[in-house]
């Protein structure tokens, strides 16, 4: 069980980590805690945008669509390795979840199948959406790669958490195929080398 970071120290761990960010308007007070609590958190997920662009996408994660409003996720990060922070609190990007998953990742366990929609993820994970189409064609630049290692590194870092806290939007519920294009094995394999 962890208190959600504060902005300030998100900046911090962040840059700490070599990461390249950017703040993105009123980031700090951007969230959707007038829906309920944000934290404990327990975790880290990943996500691909299905966009292309990087203002534009930057936008759609911070301001959302009509039928979901933003902020869409915590941070969104571009091809180029960037890491645009949009939001701090609450945010739209997780949605309903296993259980059973939320108890592997606090125990930092192996994950085990998502088939349940029980669980309100958006309270418990930060959340990074990352630029990509998400048809399993559009490239992943190692830039972009490195710097959602070194993001989940920074968070599990700041809580003492390893590498099985950061989990997938896919391993999350099987409603969902997010990220596509690399397995989160292997960015669980690059994260628990650089925590070391």
């Amino acid at each position: 069980m962890a208190t959600p970071i504060t902005a300030s120290a998100f900046i911090t761990a962040l840059k700490k980590e070599g990461v390249t960010v950017e703040e993105v308007r009123d980031w700090r007070n951007h969230n959707r805690n007038h829906k309920g609590p944000w934290g404990p958190v327990h975790g880290i997920m990943i996500h691909h945008t299905v966009t292309s662009g990087a203002k534009e996408t930057v936008d759609l994660i911070y301001d959302g669509r009509s039928d979901l409003p933003g902020p869409l996720a915590h941070g969104a990060i571009t091809k180029d390795g960037t890491v645009h922070l949009v939001g701090h609190g609450r945010a739209n990007h997780a949605g309903l979840g296993d259980d059973d998953v939320l108890r592997a990742v606090i125990a930092e366990d192996d994950l085990p199948g998502p088939n349940q929609m029980n669980t309100d993820g958006n309270r418990y994970f930060y959340g990074f959406e990352c630029e990509n189409l998400g048809d399993g064609e559009d490239p992943w630049p190692d830039e972009q790669l490195d710097a959602i290692e070194r993001a989940a590194a920074a968070l599990c870092r700041h809580h003492g958490w390893n590498e099985g806290s950061v989990v997938g939007h896919l391993e999350w519920t099987n409603q969902k195929s997010d990220p596509r294009g690399f397995t989160m094995d292997a960015m669980r394999k690059r994260i628990a080398a650089r925590l070391k």
